[in-house]
C-alpha cells in the first residue's frame, strides 16, 4: 500500500498537486496488515469517516450511516414540531 501511495504522491506532484498529511486518513478494510503508511510522517488510522455526507466504516456496511441520517431527521422534526402542531398558524403558512 505504501508503494501505491508513493506513486500517487509522485504523479500528483508532477501535475502540481500535493497530498495534505492532516487531511489524509487510513481506513483498513478486511486486512491484518498494520504497517504504517507515511507522507512526511505517519497517517492517522481511523475506524470510520464521513465522505460526501455518508459514513464509511471498517466493515463497509451502512448501519452507522442509516442511524446518523435517522438521528438528523429526528432532530429536524423535533425543532419544527411545535410549529406544525400550532393552532395559531394557518395550514398555508406552515
Amino acid at each position: 500500500m505504501q508503494g501505491k501511495k508513493t506513486k500517487v504522491v509522485t504523479a500528483s506532484a508532477a501535475k502540481g498537486l500535493n497530498m495534505h498529511k492532516g487531511k489524509s486518513k487510513i481506513l483498513r478494510h478486511n486486512t491484518a496488515c498494520t504497517n504504517p503508511i507515511t507522507i512526511d510522517g505517519d497517517l492517522e488510522d481511523v475506524k470510520a469517516f464521513t465522505y460526501l455526507g455518508s459514513i464509511i466504516g471498517e466493515q463497509g456496511g451502512s448501519d452507522a450511516d442509516v442511524k446518523a441520517r435517522i438521528g438528523k431527521a429526528r432532530a429536524a422534526y423535533l425543532q419544527l414540531r411545535n410549529i406544525w402542531n400550532s393552532k395559531q398558524l394557518s395550514t398555508n403558512t406552515k
